[in-house]
């Protein structure tokens, strides 16, 4: 269940909104110029390799490709059956941690597992617990930053502009610091009803 929660950037403890209903998601989104839908999720083997999860959501991803106009696509993905997980892991964790922005738009699919996009505009911090089947996109030059979690389990689908792919600006505002965090976010869902 996708959870979107918003706060005054200067309060990280009362949260202005908080809602799991896929429309009002996506509504609240939209005033950032933030895209967010919904695919159906696919049954794909703990051994099946990122190329062939890629394959599976072919359609999908090539629509979305042609709709946005993106020249690059690929897959990531981590699992603790990874040979160096804990070092891949905490790397990519706090990279993603810091507020940044992008040129390009980031795109994500989340195929498998879960992970948290924060948003910081217009004085709010809108965070949205993504799960398999979803799929965000952060306008360019948005300040955010991503949290997988301490012991973070996903697959995800990248979509480019650039053929440089991932390129990060950091802000150096510590403010990722003071917002609850994916596993605080995680928690929280559980305890709410289903939309």
């Amino acid at each position: 269940m996708t959870l979107l929660t918003v706060w005054n950037d200067t309060d990280p403890t009362t949260p202005v909104l908080e809602t799991v209903d896929a429309e009002a998601i996506r509504a609240e989104l939209a005033t950032l110029g933030a895209r967010f839908s919904r695919w159906e999720v696919k049954d794909f083997t703990d051994d099946a390799t990122l190329e062939d999860v890629l394959d599976l959501y072919k359609v999908e991803v090539d629509e979305v490709k042609n709709r946005e106009g993106y020249t690059l696509v690929d897959i990531v993905g981590l699992s603790p059956a990874q040979e160096n997980y804990d070092e891949v892991k905490d790397a990519s964790r706090q990279r993603f941690l810091s507020e940044h922005k992008h040129d390009d738009d980031e795109d994500r699919f989340f195929a498998r597992g879960a992970g948290v996009f924060y948003l910081h505009v217009n004085e709010k911090v809108y965070a949205l617990y993504c799960e398999a089947g979803d799929l965000v996109s952060v306008p360019a030059n948005t300040t955010h930053w991503f949290d997988m979690g301490t012991t973070p389990e996903f697959t995800s689908i990248r979509f480019f502009h650039d053929d440089d792919g991932w390129v990060g600006h950091f802000t150096g505002n510590p403010i990722a610091e003071t917002f609850a965090t994916f596993d605080q976010l995680s928690a929280r869902r559980a305890e709410l009803p289903a939309a």
